[in-house]
């Protein structure tokens, strides 16, 4: 019950600042190093599709106003499967995406609402998201144009060259494993995009665009169990994080 009143609140603060909050999940990925022919968002987690995982985390999230999905046309049925199933409110569309990952966010940008001043982009893979850090980084976003869920990173990183020999030893405490959902103005991520396009920049995330276009991105610290599910091996893992997840207290009511 105590979180049920922390959403509402929060909710109301985030309303009566005017924004409006459009998620695009990015589901248009294949399932090569899952080693499966079907797409990976549509392998099973304990019975049910990764993509659901997902996309309920942002139909629950208080500060999520519509959800846009991305996904290949011959997968558009599946997701129109999970969401009448999983019983979602949110999903505003399901369109199709591109070659690749930047061309399917870029249409979904294309497609979200007139209403929209916040942008979520995710990544249709990580079923493990938790609602209150999708919420934290909308905020982060609001307060600062632009935000990313991340990790401290825990493990030494060593620089090498091209013959994998080490040139350095980079400071473990400036760097984070960058995560989805990534957050940001929405006029700030259509520049970037624009940008992109007309300068033929490639990026591997979001943020990575937004950074050429000079602007600061800030990071939100997440979890580690907001893992991406790419190998036969990570099925295991998502099992074994959702298997010891505690019930929330609603659960008990």
């Amino acid at each position: 019950m105590l979180k049920k009143i922390k959403n509402i609140f929060k909710e109301a603060q985030i309303k009566r600042k005017g924004e409006f909050c459009s998620a695009i999940i990015v589901a248009a990925g294949k399932g090569t190093r899952m080693q499966s022919a079907k797409n990976k968002q549509f392998i099973d987690i304990l019975d049910k599709p990764v993509l659901a995982y997902t996309l309920e985390a942002f139909d629950d999230c208080s500060v999520i106003d519509e959800i846009i999905i991305v996904t290949r046309q011959e997968d558009i049925m599946l997701c129109k499967e999970i969401v009448d199933i999983s019983e979602l409110n949110k999903v505003s569309k399901i369109i199709v995406g591109g070659g690749e990952r930047q061309d399917s966010v870029y249409n979904g940008l294309k497609e979200i609402s007139t209403e929209a001043t916040i942008v979520a982009v995710h990544d249709g893979a990580r079923p493990l998201i938790l609602p209150e850090h999708i919420e934290e980084a909308v905020e982060a976003a609001i307060e600062n144009g632009a935000a990313a869920v991340g990790v401290r990173v825990k493990d030494t990183i060593k620089l090498v060259d091209d013959n994998n020999n080490i040139v350095n030893t980079l400071d473990r405490s400036k760097l984070w494993a960058v995560q989805t959902p990534q957050v940001f103005r929405k006029e700030l991520l259509m520049e970037a995009y624009q940008r992109a396009i007309e300068e033929n920049i490639q990026a591997t995330d979001d943020c990575m665009l937004v950074e050429q276009t000079g602007k600061r991105v800030k990071m939100v610290e997440g979890s580690y169990e907001n893992i991406k599910i790419t190998t036969p091996e990570d099925i295991f893992l998502a099992e074994a994080i959702i298997d010891g997840r505690v019930p929330d207290e609603e659960d008990f009511e």
